[in-house]
């Protein structure tokens, strides 16, 4: 193998490696020129792209900004222009007294022109020319430039693949960012405060105190039922807020398993701990300038509080496994269904933390209390099932009597879920009283005193037993650990149970 075949292929390779190394089109492509300069002592080296009708430089070797400024040609115009118009090379042994090279860039003197060589050749995929590469080499009688233009063409070859995914990946970058605003502008749309559906006085009060508080920093603590909109809320608040435009994390306390929580709230070092290959952020470092939503915060481990109330006090923490402090801008905006005071007396939840995250209490009122909404909540789930299933579902009288009259111990999410199955289930477009599932429509009765009276106590009981779990279970979309809660009942009394009357989750 010849020298020069080795000093071409050694180019080649390093070249390929700096165009698959950085994601920067322009330092790549330098990185590249550089490369051809140090093997062959190329004076100038330039990377031209087509621009509609004109051809502008977009990276060099051996140029000044001023000089690559002036370096724009129309199709046709010049060496680059006539290169970039017909895609194919074209070889000045001799640049001092051609007419065709124009030297717009005026890098050359006068008393250097003598002693330079111009080798352009096309950057194309198959027949498309995307632009142009060309070099200054030092003139020489002697030079046969066959070999400088195979090089330079296997060298363009790979600028126009890395331009042509540098291309690919900007259009697919930029549809994600209008992706991404699109789907911010519906969030913002679909969670601010207007669009939460009631009338009742007691969630107007909320909406006030959410409308004062959202611009402010101050912690939030929203109480409520499992299914009454916490989430809803918080989202609204965050919306309302400075922060919009930022993060707005959420995370649920108790859907993490305990030995893996710490990692999701701070992050992890990598070798942190068997399985940690990789460093990682935690919820609070993604949420970063705007807001983070701790869902059932009365789940969050004994251990853990006060590392949370340190970062609520200092607004910084470390990542598991490791030492640095890390300083965050996050707004804390925390629910819960349990009572944190009663948890305060058993010693499960720390009095500190509660005062830190309740500086802005909201108590959410369960549906039983607010039952002027239910009509318009109906409404509003009926029009947007029926537009998602194309169904034309409406509600009868009586149906919207029966459906009142509930207590709905799951609350919006219950009652949501019920509007959906009887839009999908339902075979006519009017729901009846008759469609309403029968332990909403004889709420006063139970389903299994409905029964029968006469089926004897221990019968009676054990079906009461399995309606009441059912029901709570059916609440909690089959959270056994809250449902118990519901229930009054230890996670393992509640798995007893499940397995002793069989239910089916």
């Amino acid at each position: 193998m010849s020298e020069r075949l080795k000093l071409e292929l050694s180019a080649i390779y390093e070249i390929s490696k700096v165009l698959a190394s950085n994601p920067d089109l322009r330092k790549s492509l330098r990185s590249a020129l550089v490369i051809l300069n140090n093997f062959f002592e190329m004076k100038r080296g330039v990377v031209a792209l087509k621009k509609g009708d004109m051809v502008e430089i977009v990276s060099s070797f051996g140029l000044s900004r001023d000089e690559v400024k002036r370096g724009r040609y129309k199709l046709g115009e010049g060496v680059i222009g006539k290169v970039a118009k017909n895609g194919t090379p074209i070889v000045i042994p001799n640049v001092t007294d051609d007419e065709v090279f124009l030297n717009k860039t005026r890098s050359r003197p006068a008393e250097e022109k003598a002693k330079i060589s111009f080798i352009c050749v096309p950057i194309k995929i198959k027949s498309d020319v995307l632009g142009v590469l060309s070099v200054d080499k030092n003139f020489d009688r002697n030079t046969k430039f066959e070999d400088d233009i195979k090089l330079l063409k296997t060298v363009a070859t790979l600028f126009a693949i890395n331009i042509q995914l540098n291309s690919y990946y900007e259009s697919e970058i930029t549809s994600l960012i209008e992706q991404r605003d699109q789907l911010i502008s519906e969030m913002k749309e679909r969670y601010r405060l207007e669009n939460v559906v009631s009338n009742s006085e007691k969630m107007q009060i909320i909406f006030e105190t959410i409308h004062m508080v959202a611009k402010t920093k101050a912690s939030v603590l929203i109480l409520g039922e499992s299914g009454t909109g916490k989430e809803l809320l918080a989202r609204s608040i965050h919306f309302l807020s400075n922060r919009k435009d930022k993060p707005f994390i959420s995370l649920n306390c108790s859907a993490i398993p305990e030995n893996l929580i710490e990692s999701e709230l701070f992050g992890h070092e990598k070798g942190a701990f068997t399985g940690a290959i990789n460093t990682r952020k935690g919820k609070f470092e993604l949420a970063d300038g705007g807001t983070i939503f701790l869902d059932e915060i009365g789940d969050l481990p004994l251990h853990l509080q006060p590392k949370l109330l340190r970062v609520l006090q200092e607004m910084e923490f470390e990542r598991v496994g490791g030492s640095n402090k890390i300083k965050v801008d996050v707004r804390v905006i925390a629910a819960t269904n349990r009572n944190l005071t009663e948890l305060i007396r058993e010693d499960k939840f720390r009095e500190d933390l509660y005062f830190r995250l309740n500086v802005i209490p909201i108590q959410v009122p369960p549906l039983r209390e607010r039952k002027e909404d239910i009509p318009i909540l109906i409404e509003h789930f009926l029009e947007r099932f029926n537009s998602e299933h194309k169904r034309k579902a409406r509600i009868s009288e009586k149906a919207m009597e029966r459906l009142v009259d509930y207590n709905w111990p799951g609350n919006v999410r219950e009652l949501e879920n019920t509007i959906e199955r009887l839009v999908l289930m339902s075979k006519k477009d009017l729901i009846d009283e008759n469609d309403i599932p029968i332990n909403i429509r004889k709420p006063k009765q139970s389903v299994a005193m409905e029964l029968s009276y006469n089926m004897g106590l221990p019968k009676l009981i054990k079906e009461l037993e399995r309606e009441h779990i059912t029901k709570a279970l059916e609440s909690t979309r089959g959270n056994r650990k809250k449902a118990a809660q519901l229930l009054g009942l230890t996670e393992r009394q509640i798995n007893y149970k499940i397995e002793k009357l069989n239910i089916n989750i």
